[in-house]
C-alpha cells in the first residue's frame, strides 16, 4: 500500500518518501497533516479518509467516511446533482470525524473552498459563477458576488481582506471583502487559457497564477508597479502552485507529471511586448500581407516571427537561433533574433529552475512548509508524498492547531 521511507539525497530535488495507492477513484483533494505523519484525502468515489503512518513506514486509514448520494428532481423527471460542501471536526487522536455543518451555497458544482480562520470566514466558488462567503461559526451567508466566468482558483489576504479570484476566461480579479460587502478592485489579464491554480505569498505580496496555456505569471501586487513576470517551464496544464517563502522557491506541477522548483531569489525580467510591423525589423523584407512592398520590391512575402528577448517582429532567416533565457522565465529554448542571440552569455543561460518527473499525471498538489513535504495526487489514483525543500522549524500556535481539526471540504454528491 505504501513505499518505505528512502534516504534523502544531498541534491535539493524531490525525494519520494511514501505513496498511498488504495483508492478506487482519483483523489481530487488531499492535505498533509502538520506535526503528524498523516494525510487527509477526498476521492471522486465520495470517500473521505484520514491516513496515519505506522511504524512500518506505511500509511493506513484511521477513518473511512463515505458520503451519501443525494439528488434533486428537475423538469422532465431528470436527476441533477445537488452541490454541497460540508464541515467536519476531527478528534484529537484522528480516529473520529464528526459532521458539523452542511453548506448549500451554489447552484452548480462547487469548485473551490477556502477557510479563513482569522476572519472566521468560509469562501467558496462554483460553476454557477457565484463567489460566496459564510460565517464559519454561525453558518450564515454573509455575501455573494457574481463573477464573469466560473472560478477555478481562489486565494485570500487576511491583512487587506483582498480575495484573488482566477476564472475560466483566463483573468484574475481582485475583490475587497467586508463583513457583508464586496467591491471590485481590479482585474488582470495575462493568460491565453483558463486559470487553473493560484498561490499568494503575504510576505513578498506576490501572486502566482498558473494556466492551461502551460504558463505561470508572477504578479507583483505589493510593489504596485504592475510588474508581471512570465515563467515557462511546463509542457501541459499547470495543476498546482505552492510558494516556500523560507527558501524563496516556487513549486509548480503539471498534467505532464513534472514538478518544477523555481528559484525566486533572483532578479527576473519582464518579457517584452511583441511589436507590430509590416516588414522584418532586421532586414526589412516584407511580410506576406504587405502587398505594396512585395510589389514594389518584387519580393515574396515572408512569415512573421517575434524575438522573445527584444520583442521585435522578424523573419525566419533573421531569427534562426534558439536559446534559453531563464531570467525572463524561458527555461526551454525559444526563438531569438540573431543579434539578441549573440548578446546572451553563458551566465545568462544558467538555469533558475530544476525539473523533476513525478511519474504520474498530477491533478492536485499540496505543500506543507513546516516539514518541507509535498503531496501530489495523480490520474493513476495514487497519492505520493515527497521531501521537496528544507522545513521550517517553528512551533504551531493555537490557531494552527484549530485549523487542523476544522477541515473544510468541497464535496459534490453524485
Amino acid at each position: 500500500m505504501a513505499a518505505e521511507i528512502q534516504p534523502q539525497p544531498q541534491a535539493r530535488k524531490p525525494c519520494l518518501l511514501s505513496k498511498i495507492d488504495a483508492f478506487q477513484e482519483v483523489v481530487s483533494t488531499a492535505v498533509i497533516i502538520p506535526k503528524e505523519d498523516g494525510v487527509i484525502s477526498v476521492s471522486e468515489d465520495r470517500t473521505i479518509r484520514v491516513w496515519l503512518k505506522r511504524d512500518s513506514g506505511q500509511y493506513w486509514p484511521s477513518i473511512y467516511h463515505t458520503m451519501p448520494c443525494r439528488y434533486s428532481f428537475l423538469f422532465f423527471d431528470q436527476l441533477s446533482p445537488l452541490p454541497l460542501f460540508q464541515e467536519f471536526v476531527l478528534s484529537e487522536d484522528y480516529n473520529k470525524m464528526t459532521p458539523a455543518r452542511t453548506y448549500q451555497a451554489h447552484q452548480g458544482r462547487v469548485t473551490v473552498v477556502l477557510f479563513v480562520l482569522e476572519m472566521e470566514w468560509l469562501l467558496s466558488t462554483g460553476q454557477d459563477k457565484n463567489f460566496t462567503w459564510h460565517c464559519s461559526e454561525s453558518g450564515q451567508l454573509l455575501g455573494t458576488y457574481r463573477t464573469a466566468a466560473w472560478v477555478s482558483g481562489l486565494q485570500f489576504d487576511v491583512e487587506t481582506r483582498h480575495a484573488f479570484v482566477g476564472d475560466q476566461s483566463g483573468q484574475v480579479t481582485i475583490l475587497k471583502l467586508e463583513q457583508d460587502l464586496c467591491s471590485l478592485v481590479t482585474t488582470f489579464k495575462g493568460h491565453t487559457g483558463n486559470v487553473t491554480a493560484l498561490c499568494w505569498d503575504p510576505v513578498t505580496r506576490v501572486l502566482f497564477s498558473g494556466s492551461s496555456d502551460h504558463s505561470i505569471i508572477m504578479w507583483d501586487i505589493g510593489g504596485r508597479k504592475g510588474t508581471a513576470i512570465e515563467l515557462q517551464g511546463h509542457n501541459d496544464k499547470v495543476q498546482g502552485l505552492c510558494y516556500a517563502s523560507h527558501t524563496r522557491q516556487l513549486i509548480s506541477c503539471s498534467s505532464d507529471g513534472s514538478i518544477v522548483i523555481w528559484n525566486m531569489d533572483v532578479t527576473r525580467q519582464e518579457t517584452p511586448e511583441w511589436l507590430d510591423s509590416d516588414s522584418c525589423q532586421k532586414c526589412e523584407q516584407p511580410f506576406f500581407w504587405n502587398f505594396k512592398q512585395m510589389w514594389d520590391s518584387k519580393k515574396i512575402g515572408l512569415r512573421q516571427h517575434h524575438c522573445r528577448k527584444c520583442g521585435q517582429a522578424v523573419c525566419g532567416k533573421c531569427s534562426s537561433k534558439r536559446s534559453t533565457i531563464p531570467l525572463m522565465g524561458f527555461e526551454f529554448e525559444v526563438r531569438v533574433c540573431d543579434s539578441c542571440h549573440e548578446s546572451i552569455s553563458d551566465e545568462d543561460r544558467a538555469p533558475t529552475a530544476t525539473f523533476h518527473d513525478s511519474k504520474h499525471s498530477i491533478v492536485y498538489m499540496h505543500y506543507e512548509p513546516t516539514t518541507g513535504n509535498l503531496l501530489t495526487s495523480g490520474t493513476d489514483k495514487i497519492v505520493k508524498v515527497w521531501k521537496s525543500t528544507r522545513s521550517v522549524c517553528c512551533f504551531f500556535n493555537v490557531l494552527e492547531k484549530d485549523l487542523i481539526k476544522r477541515i473544510k471540504l468541497s464535496i459534490l454528491y453524485i
